[in-house]
């Protein structure tokens, strides 16, 4: 088996098996609970689950049955523009099977259970930690300017979230799989809880690359979502996710944050969203 990519866990890939080693959180308890209850087809099988004696330790383990093809990754990476359309048109269709998807009980228990996602939940969440953020940033590395502009962006953010249907809510391109020019499989559920479709679409969207507005046109075409509210949405959507990162990377002395950083200014200075609105 070779080792693979994860920001979560310790991930190696067989011939017709994945396993997955948890990497000292629950959230692998999560997604297997959850992945007998999912719709057929949309993810790769769960095979076994369990634990094994490790030293002086029991270290958490699930297998999957692999499914054919490998991730697009971030950003599409040499996908061409009619590719990332096609892909995105199946991604959207395969999110609305999940989005449609009336769960068993316990999986709705699963799916409802209080998570910290670090995603929007309202706009008075939003500018509270937008409030928090300012005040942690006692060296001044956010610029005046970005601040105004999520203040902004929280001003005019909807009061509440309709957290109606099952959402992936991290189903970036790394967590797709690609089998020549078809979706094969979406990856990864243990963020999945109940949510609003568009906790999905923002991340089809946000990690496009150069198909940005290519992906944007096929999920509002496709979901029947006007441009301008999709844009909305994400904008706010993003800079949640991003006050949320920076709050806890600010309470972390020596924490990263460039990254974050250049990403929030994009976000508000370049105006991420909106730059190439017709």
């Amino acid at each position: 088996m070779t080792a693979a990519a994860s920001d979560s866990h310790h991930v190696h890939v067989g011939d017709d098996v994945v396993v997955k080693i948890a990497d000292g959180h629950s959230r692998l308890d999560r997604e297997t609970a959850l992945a007998p209850h999912l719709p057929s087809g949309l993810t790769g099988p769960l095979l076994a689950v369990g634990l094994h004696r490790l030293g002086t330790r029991d270290v958490r383990f699930a297998c999957y049955a692999r499914v054919p093809g490998t991730a697009p990754g971030m950003g599409l990476p040499g996908t061409d523009t009619a590719t990332a359309r096609l892909l995105a048109e199946q991604a959207v269709h395969r999110l609305d099977a999940l989005h449609d998807w009336a769960p068993t009980r316990q999986a709705q228990e699963i799916l409802a259970e209080a998570i910290d996602h670090g995603g929007f939940v309202g706009r008075a969440a939003l500018s509270d930690q937008v409030d928090t953020l300012a005040l942690l940033d006692r060296d001044g590395v956010i610029p005046r300017h970005v601040i105004d502009g999520l203040v902004a962006i929280a001003e005019r953010a909807p009061l509440h979230v309709r957290a109606t249907v099952p959402v992936h809510a991290d189903c970036h391109w790394g967590n797709w799989l690609v089998h020549g020019r078809s979706v094969t499989a979406l990856l990864d559920f243990e963020w999945a809880r109940i949510g609003d479709p568009v906790d999905d679409w923002f991340f089809l969207v946000r990690f496009s690359g150069p198909h940005f507005e290519t992906v944007l046109d096929v999920v509002a075409r496709t979901t029947a979502t006007s441009p301008e509210t999709l844009r909305a949405e994400c904008e706010t959507r993003e800079a949640a996710y991003l006050v949320s990162d920076l709050r806890v990377a600010l309470g972390r002395p020596g924490a990263a944050l460039d990254h974050s950083l250049r990403d929030l200014d994009e976000l508000i200075t370049g105006r991420r969203w909106w730059r190439d609105a017709r």
